[in-house]
């Protein structure tokens, strides 16, 4: 009898032992611990999940690559268990996610908030099948990326000729030589030291890195579109999770998990950037730089050079079957409505 007894209370205790499942989430990417996005919004999510699973998920960072590899390797350390979350950048993997391109293409995005609701409604309806591998948390944008520069201004198309630019993303690159530049391919955290010492000339980048990176110690000038009008490029990123340590847990976390990332996250990434955007003005404008906006003529004559991207990547896509007509025409859609 007492044996009896025993194996029921042995067999009844394992519900109990799963739903008290205790997880840890690696969590890595690209940039040092201070940038806005673990401080502002991952580190608050991990303390939500901590608050709302009773302590049973936690998170571990790992910024600034410290797990090892490249930003281009983020992708497939997610997928290989390494990191059980990342925040990284699709472009970074060139070809690999040719639909949510679209949103890197030239003059598409304005700002973050907007941009990133529209790149989450974009993936939900044209991209999904491209990250089944995955467990998406989020998609967003970086709000448009601006030219910062040490030597010289921008203000019309000649200003381009020559300049070498770090680029972030494969359209971002294409982007800056078909304005007649030459960009250059570099983590961000090299950005900063090799626009002191002139092996860049600035960069073509978001102002959420201008804080981060101290960019505003090394440049002086800063062109930008005028409120409410597309930049030359984005970045889209994204936070991905492992799918088999997502599949594992228990549906009580799950549904933590679900309820506190997708477009929420999305929305949080946006606004933040966004803010962050603007604190990177001020920043700039205390450390004496310049800040002018694009000319009506400048903007008018950068779209046009740019054109042959567009067409390009449609090339490019159409070669492997997939027709990039309506995802542009999506993509700009969905970036025009607020």
């Amino acid at each position: 009898m007492n044996k009896n007894i025993a194996l029921i209370a042995f067999a009844l205790s394992f519900p109990q032992a799963a739903a008290a499942q205790e997880v840890v989430l690696k969590i890595a990417h690209f940039l040092p611990a201070g940038a806005p996005a673990q401080q502002k919004v991952f580190q608050p999510w991990c303390d939500t999940l901590k608050a709302d699973s009773g302590g049973r998920i936690t998170c571990q960072f790992y910024p600034a690559m410290q797990l090892g590899g490249t930003p281009a390797q983020l992708v497939d350390q997610v997928r290989n268990g390494v990191a059980d979350v990342v925040w990284t950048a699709p472009g970074y993997s060139t070809g690999r996610f040719p639909r949510i391109e679209a949103f890197e293409l030239p003059f598409v995005v304005a700002d973050a908030a907007s941009g990133s609701r529209a790149v989450w409604q974009y993936y939900k309806a044209h991209a999904e099948a491209e990250f089944a591998a995955f467990k998406v948390l989020a998609f967003h944008v970086d709000g448009g990326q601006a030219i910062h520069t040490a030597g010289r201004g921008v203000a019309k198309v000649e200003d381009w000729k020559g300049l070498k630019l770090r680029a972030s993303t494969r359209l971002g690159a294409k982007t800056v030589m078909a304005l007649g530049g030459a960009p250059v391919a570099m983590p961000p955290s090299q950005l900063t030291e090799a626009i002191s010492k002139g092996v860049v000339d600035g960069a073509m980048g978001s102002w959420e890195l201008v804080v981060p990176l101290k960019l505003d110690e090394v440049t002086r000038y800063h062109a930008q579109p005028r409120k409410g009008e597309p930049y030359p490029s984005a970045t889209v990123l994204m936070v991905l999770m492992n799918k088999d340590k997502y599949e594992k847990l228990p549906a009580d976390l799950k549904a933590i998990i679900d309820s506190t990332t997708g477009l929420p996250m999305t929305e949080t990434l946006g606004a933040v950037f966004d803010a962050e955007n603007a604190h990177a003005h001020e920043v700039v404008a205390a450390s004496g730089g310049t800040v002018t906006d694009f000319s009506p003529e400048f903007a008018a004559a950068m779209k046009e050079a740019s054109a042959p991207v567009e067409a390009e990547w449609l090339k490019t896509l159409a070669d492997r079957g997939i027709d990039g007509k309506p995802l542009a025409q999506a993509a700009r859609e969905l970036a025009t409505t607020k």
